[in-house]
C-alpha cells in the first residue's frame, strides 16, 4: 500500500480537495462583495438570504418528520449549511482545514474520498443538530465536514500512515474540540457553543467511521468475515 508519510507537502493538492475550498472560498468571497455595496443595495442582505433559506433550521427537520416528506429545497440544507460562514475569518479556517487535511487524507483516500469525507459527516452533523436541539438556532459553517476529515485522517493516524505517532491519534481532535468551549465560556457565550459542538463531534465521529468503512480492502475482510459466519 502507497504510504503517505513518504508523501511531499509540496506535491499538487488533489483536484477535489481544491475545488471543495474554492467553492467554500467563493461563497465567502461573493458575501464580502455583497456587504461592500459593490452588487448593489440588495447585495448586503445575502449572507442573512443564505441563512435564512439554506442553513439548518430545526423547525425544517421537525416538518420534514411530522409531514413525513422531503422537500428537495428543505433536504438541500444539511448539504448547503457547511459552505455559509459568519464571516471571512469562519470561512478562512474551514478552507485551510480542508486544503490541509484533505492533502492528507488523499493518498490513501484519491478522488471523490475527501470530498465524501466533509459532506457526510457535514450532513450527520447537521442532522443530530436538528433533533437533539429543536429550540437552536440556525446552523451554519463547515466546521462539522472539517471535523469529518480530521476524523479520517485519526485513522490513518491509529494505522500508522501519518507522521503523528499512532498514541497520539485522538490528540487533534481533542486538542481543536477544547479550543471552542474554552473562546464560547470566555466571550461570555454560556452554553450557546455546545449545539454546534455536539453537530462537530458528530462530524468527526462520521468521518472516523467513514474512513474505516472505505478503508482500502475493508469491504473484502467484511464479506470474509460475513462468509465465515
Amino acid at each position: 500500500m502507497y504510504d503517505p508519510r513518504n508523501e511531499s507537502p509540496f506535491n499538487a493538492l488533489p483536484p477535489a480537495v481544491v475545488a471543495l475550498a474554492f467553492v467554500i472560498a467563493a461563497v465567502e468571497v461573493l458575501f464580502q462583495f455583497g456587504a461592500a455595496g459593490l452588487a448593489g443595495a440588495e447585495g448586503g442582505a445575502w449572507r442573512g438570504a443564505a441563512v435564512r433559506d439554506w442553513s439548518v433550521f430545526p423547525p425544517v427537520l421537525e416538518w420534514m418528520v411530522a409531514n413525513r416528506s422531503v422537500p428537495w429545497d428543505f433536504a438541500a440544507r444539511f448539504v448547503t449549511y457547511p459552505f455559509i460562514h459568519f464571516g471571512l475569518i469562519h470561512a478562512g479556517f474551514v478552507a485551510v482545514f480542508v486544503l490541509a487535511l484533505g492533502n492528507a487524507v488523499a493518498p490513501v483516500f484519491p478522488g471523490w474520498r475527501p470530498v465524501a469525507f466533509f459532506v457526510l459527516p457535514a450532513v450527520a452533523g447537521g442532522l443530530v443538530y436538528a433533533a437533539a436541539f429543536p429550540g437552536a438556532g440556525p446552523l451554519i459553517g463547515g466546521y462539522p465536514g472539517a471535523y469529518g476529515l480530521i476524523g479520517a485522517f485519526t485513522l490513518l493516524t491509529r494505522r500508522g500512515l501519518t507522521r503523528v505517532p499512532p498514541d497520539r491519534a485522538f490528540l487533534l481532535i481533542g486538542l481543536l474540540l477544547a479550543i471552542q468551549p474554552i473562546f464560547g465560556l470566555a466571550a461570555g457565550a454560556g452554553f450557546a457553543w455546545f449545539p454546534d459542538f455536539v453537530a462537530e463531534v458528530v462530524g468527526a465521529a462520521a468521518g472516523y467511521g467513514l474512513a474505516a468503512a472505505m478503508f482500502p480492502g475493508a469491504a473484502r475482510r467484511f464479506r470474509d468475515r460475513m462468509r465465515r459466519r
